[in-house]
């Protein structure tokens, strides 16, 4: 904690920070950085760049989320000439010396890429499921007889004793944390040492599936809440009035996310939670299709409705809408039917 980064004093106003300047004017539209993470605190930062030192430009603002080590960001490309790093919350607060109220990052890199992932907002939208051991998630609270069983994408083999991760009804929780798994080298003055290191940022997701144990016909009751700081939660998912067992598939407005807590409220069997897997956001190709179905059919209703509200618009159209709208609801149906037919088919 005394060497091998650059630090700022963290303020209220966010008026210092630390100002990188590249050696030109250079395109980029990925950013790099390593926050220390030789223990387990967590920051909160945003990044502006300039061509100039005169207007800046905010391209990532994490103010609100914890984040920690290694953090990968993307951008429309831009001119940039300098990168300015501001960190707004450190969660050591130790009263006295340097750990209060500092900001530090130990690694930054600019880069410009052919391709970038899908952002919404600064934020990443992942196409698969991030909530794996491959993807740098780990359950950070909740218990099972092998680490992070609830994650390591194993959904076939588990039984009465191993296979799923759980808790006590009334107290605990099931608590993940989503992040990136990075490969470290670190070199012990004879040869260079590969350790695994987790790094933690918001994903943009609006989607989760969740097996529950079913080995027999027990069904569970439960909610599952999202968080960006490990403080303030959102209940995105409520099932505490249902029955549920087995798969379960659910959406919900997509948002940043960092922390999923899944919370058991009933098992008509005992007075244990039990979870065997979750993915974030949901790849059942099955439940993909029926959610893509229909938004691309709301879609095509908002621009009908559009096309309708414009000037000149004749009485023909009107009736024209309505044979359209009779046939985005077959396509619904045939979608739904089509998802029925492959679920009996698995099943059997």
């Amino acid at each position: 904690m005394e060497k091998g980064y650059t630090r700022h004093c963290i303020s209220d106003s966010n008026d210092s920070g630390i100002v990188v300047e590249l050696g030109t004017i250079c395109l980029i539209n990925h950013v790099k950085i390593l926050l220390w993470d030789r223990d387990n605190r967590a920051y909160s930062y945003f990044i502006e760049v300039s061509a100039n030192q005169i207007q800046w430009d905010r391209i990532i603002d994490y103010s609100q989320y914890h984040c920690r080590s290694w953090q990968f960001l993307y951008f429309q490309a831009r001119p940039v000439r300098y990168i300015k790093l501001v960190g707004t919350h450190n969660t050591v607060n130790k009263v006295g010396g340097d750990l209060k109220n500092v900001f530090h990052v130990v690694s930054l890199e600019a880069l410009h890429l052919m391709n970038i992932p899908r952002v919404v907002e600064g934020i990443v939208t992942p196409t698969g499921n991030v909530a794996t051991i491959e993807m740098g998630a780990i359950v950070v609270d909740g218990v099972s007889r092998t680490r992070n069983a609830l994650l390591n994408g194993n959904y076939v083999d588990y039984d009465w004793d191993s296979g799923y991760t759980c808790h006590q009804l009334g107290s605990g929780e099931i608590l993940v944390r989503l992040g990136i798994e990075i490969y470290a080298f670190l070199h012990s003055g004879i040869k260079y040492d590969i350790f695994l290191k987790f790094s933690a940022q918001p994903y943009y997701v609006g989607s989760m599936r969740l097996l529950l144990w079913d080995c027999d016909d027990r069904t569970y009751s439960f909610y599952i809440e999202t968080s960006t700081n490990q403080k303030d939660w959102t209940m995105v998912i409520d099932k505490r009035d249902e029955q549920a067992r087995s798969w379960q598939n659910f959406t919900f407005t997509a948002r940043p996310v960092v922390f999923i807590r899944i919370v058991g409220t009933r098992n008509t069997a005992n007075e244990i939670f039990h979870c065997v897997h979750l993915e974030c956001p949901s790849e059942d190709p099955n439940f993909l299709l029926i959610e893509n179905e229909k938004q691309r059919i709301a879609e095509d209703k908002k621009q009908l409705k559009s096309n309708d509200n414009e000037p000149g618009t004749s009485s023909e159209t009107g009736g024209n809408k309505s044979s359209e709208e009779r046939e985005e609801s077959t396509v619904e149906e045939d979608i739904l039917v089509q998802f029925e037919n492959n679920s009996l088919d698995e099943s059997n």
